[in-house]
């Protein structure tokens, strides 16, 4: 390839980029949001959606790839909330989602930079049903997406995947589309009139406060302050999960998997602490 060839190819290839769709009101999502103690803009994205933009990330300072840094992030909002997390990626050699529920393993899929398939299409399958997808309709179009397509690459495959969660409610903005570069979406995201931003604040604010926005009547007892057995049940395991995490996020220097680790840590250590210095009667 000649050198003007190589530096025209440069130039398309679309710089890194990530977004976060959460399947909750924007109301619910910025009180978890702030538990990653990151600077987003948050907006509404549909019918029961929202999307959060990052204004930076350490993938721009070549720090750590976006894929890693988003499965981070989506682990910790799930982790904390009761709706699903839905992170996209993309950078100069492929692109991917990463979908996280709960304490259950993340899903994901990733496709090079020409859209070649690069994941199993069990994925496909475990994504449709934990987003309670129709699941003839919706699996068709997703299986579609895992099969080679020359005129497909990966940008147009993550629009084709955001296409089949239209029929679930999502209305991602105008504008905020894979492929663009982070300044990009940063600078759409903050043109709409209902975007809000999000920081970081104190840890044990934080995550209360996120508990008390996402926690409805049906998770009331798996509260800290509830006084339920299942409080300290849940304190337990958060703890048993998060320090594993944390230290492997350590050793592997990924800020992502250090903050979901961090994250079940503070969660678990609020329960705990509040369980010892309130005996039950």
């Amino acid at each position: 390839m000649s050198t003007e060839a190589t530096s025209r190819a440069d130039r398309t290839a679309p710089a890194p980029g990530a977004l976060l769709l959460c399947r909750a009101e924007p109301d619910s999502v910025a009180p978890v949001a702030r538990l990653l103690r990151e600077r987003m803009l948050l907006t509404r994205a549909g019918e029961g959606w929202s999307v959060l933009v990052p204004e930076d990330g350490p993938w721009r300072r070549g720090e750590e790839p976006v894929d890693r840094v988003l499965t981070g992030w989506a682990t910790a909002l799930a982790v904390g909330a009761p709706w699903p997390v839905l992170a996209l990626w993309w950078d100069a050699d492929r692109g991917g989602y990463t979908l996280a529920a709960g304490f259950r393993r993340p899903v994901g899929y990733i496709w090079l930079a020409n859209g070649t398939p690069a994941g199993e299409d069990e994925a496909m399958r475990t994504f449709a049903s934990r987003l309670d997808l129709d699941p003839v309709l919706d699996v068709q179009s997703l299986d579609h997406l895992a099969r080679p397509d020359p005129a497909k690459d990966a940008r147009a495959r993550l629009r084709g995947l955001l296409a089949v969660l239209t029929r679930a409610g999502l209305d991602l903005p105008a504008g905020l589309a894979p492929g663009e570069p982070t300044d990009r979406l940063r600078e759409v995201a903050r043109d709409r009139p209902d975007a809000r931003p999000v920081a970081g604040e104190g840890p044990q604010d934080a995550v209360r406060g996120g508990l008390e926005a996402v926690a409805g009547r049906r998770l009331t007892p798996w509260l800290p302050w509830s006084g339920d057995p299942k409080a300290r049940t849940l304190a337990l395991a958060q703890m048993a999960v998060g320090l594993p995490l944390a230290v492997w996020g350590l050793r592997h220097r990924s800020g992502g998997w250090l903050t979901a680790g961090a994250l079940l840590l503070a969660h678990g250590t609020l329960g705990l602490s509040y369980d010892l210095t309130h005996p039950r009667d």
